[in-house]
């Protein structure tokens, strides 16, 4: 079964602590990971090496959710995140992998990210729409400077 690979990149003016805080915190991940028309529910967190979990995405105009978990392999902090995911719809088999660097730049972080093992049916185009619509909601959240 063919796979599909994503790679992005992104430059953000935030900090690297906070972007990469932003990969990690389960109400952050429910802000800005959903694409656009999504909303997010984080059923399961653990944020450490070995740790799992368990999310799902709900088109907001059908009802319609999908769920998906993985497991987080390696935890570099600032630098670094790789883990697992899989979907629970036995017609999207497989698990996929996903590798997120974070690197300081001059402007904010430079942000690479690689996902492999994409399902046969899902069309690699329509995954960089949504990689791409949920980058630009976490710029939103990452990016201002607000006073406490």
């Amino acid at each position: 079964m063919t796979t599909g690979t994503i790679r992005l990149h992104r430059v953000l003016r935030a900090p690297a602590e906070r972007v990469y805080r932003a990969f990690l915190e389960p109400d952050a991940l429910a802000k800005w990971l959903p694409p656009y028309g999504f909303t997010c529910q984080v059923h399961h967190y653990e944020g450490r090496v070995g740790g799992t979990y368990k999310m799902s995405f709900r088109n907001f105009g059908s009802g319609n959710s999908h769920s998906f978990g993985g497991e987080y392999l390696e935890l570099v902090p600032s630098e670094k995140i790789r883990y697992t995911d899989h979907f629970d719809d036995p017609n999207l088999p497989g698990k996929m992998s996903a590798t997120i660097t974070f690197r300081r730049v001059s402007c904010g972080t430079e942000i690479s990210i690689l996902q492999e093992g994409v399902p046969q049916v899902i069309p690699v185009e329509m995954c960089y729409l949504g990689w791409q619509e949920s980058l630009m909601q976490l710029a939103k959240l990452v990016e201002p400077e607000i006073a406490d």
